[in-house]
């Protein structure tokens, strides 16, 4: 079956990002801040930003890399159940969040099947969390029980996606096989909800990507690719500090802060120069205006954090306001540069 154009992948990107500015929004009202909101978006901020939002993106990512028509049926319905769940059908938006997930993880063990190798075992893993996340949203709209898995679900993915670009130092083998026995333990934690067994593992997998990540040897280098590297190693800080107070059982709003903004905006951030184009077509040339918004991020991140561990309301929407502005800069800092590399294509 033939793939789907790229002018055809935008609108799913559309409504994906539509997801993210609605979940943004739904957070900050819930921080205290006065916005319009969907109410949809304020109780149900993180199912917008893990299922629609990056259900929708790495969803479309993935079908792109399959090359099959068929496979674009997970980001549509991620997408679509973010529009259901806006529009208030609560049930509808999750049963589309199931369907999209199921056919994502159908679409990871079909790249798996294709290439058999450690780290798309990693990949199909982390989708399989993903719907065990949206079958607990759509069974009992238990959102403290689908938490678990979307971590699992964001580890494993850039996990996987860090080991394959692994293959270009020299790693030992055993040190391959540890960090894959982490991962699979990691999502096999998630349906224990054991916050402490959870923290130890991200912890452990943080230090592994320290020590092991190409990103180790290119921060050296200049660019895109020193760029992309301090993304990289700055989101491994994220994740460790998250994990650590997932083990003590304190700050739980630092603790997944740190993790789903600090540690996978991070990631964001440094692949989306990468990404973007792969699946638009569309150069998306790198500035050294990129570390405008990631400054922010981390600044912004930190402040919360701080927050967390002091309980204070007041810099929790400080910090969460400073999230947001990192977000919308770094989306505004993205679409000049396409837009600029469109006009000027020898940029």
């Amino acid at each position: 079956m033939p793939d789907l154009a790229p002018a055809a992948r935008a609108p799913l990107l559309v409504l994906g990002f539509a997801a993210l500015a609605a979940g943004v929004a739904g957070g900050l009202v819930r921080l205290g801040a006065v916005l319009p909101a969907p109410p949809a978006a304020i109780a149900w901020h993180g199912a917008l930003m893990a299922s629609a939002f990056f259900g929708t993106l790495i969803a479309l990512e993935r079908a792109v890399a399959l090359g099959r028509l068929w496979a674009y049926a997970a980001p549509a319905a991620n997408a679509a159940g973010g529009v259901a769940l806006l529009a208030g059908y609560v049930s509808v938006a999750f049963a589309l969040f199931v369907a999209g997930a199921a056919v994502f993880a159908w679409v990871s063990l079909a790249i798996y099947r294709k290439y058999r190798a450690l780290h798309t075992g990693m990949l199909a893993a982390g989708a399989l969390c993903l719907l065990g996340a949206n079958l607990w949203l759509a069974s009992q709209q238990a959102l403290d029980r689908a938490l678990p898995f979307w971590i699992a679900f964001f580890v494993l993915t850039i996990g996987g996606e860090r080991l394959e670009l692994s293959r270009l130092v020299p790693v030992p083998q055993g040190a391959r096989v540890l960090f894959g026995a982490l991962s699979f333990a990691l999502a096999a934690s998630a349906a224990i909800a054991w916050a402490p067994l959870q923290g130890v593992l991200l912890i452990a997998i943080a230090a592994w990507l320290a020590r092991y990540d190409l990103a180790t040897r290119t921060v050296r280098g200049q660019g895109i690719t020193r760029y992309i590297a301090l993304c990289l190693l700055s989101g491994y800080v994220w994740l460790a500090l998250g994990g650590a107070l997932l083990v003590l059982g304190a700050a739980r709003d630092a603790a997944l802060h740190a993790l789903l903004l600090g540690f996978v905006f991070s990631m964001v951030f440094g692949h989306a120069p990468v990404i973007f184009p792969a699946v638009l077509r569309i150069a998306l040339p790198y500035r050294p205006a990129f570390y405008l918004p990631l400054a922010v991020l981390h600044a912004s991140v930190l402040l919360r954090f701080g927050a967390g561990i002091a309980d204070s309301a007041a810099l929790r929407l400080a910090g969460g306001i400073g999230n947001a502005l990192a977000i919308g800069v770094f989306i505004a800092t993205a679409a000049v540069l396409a837009a600029t590399a469109r006009k000027n294509p020898a940029l």
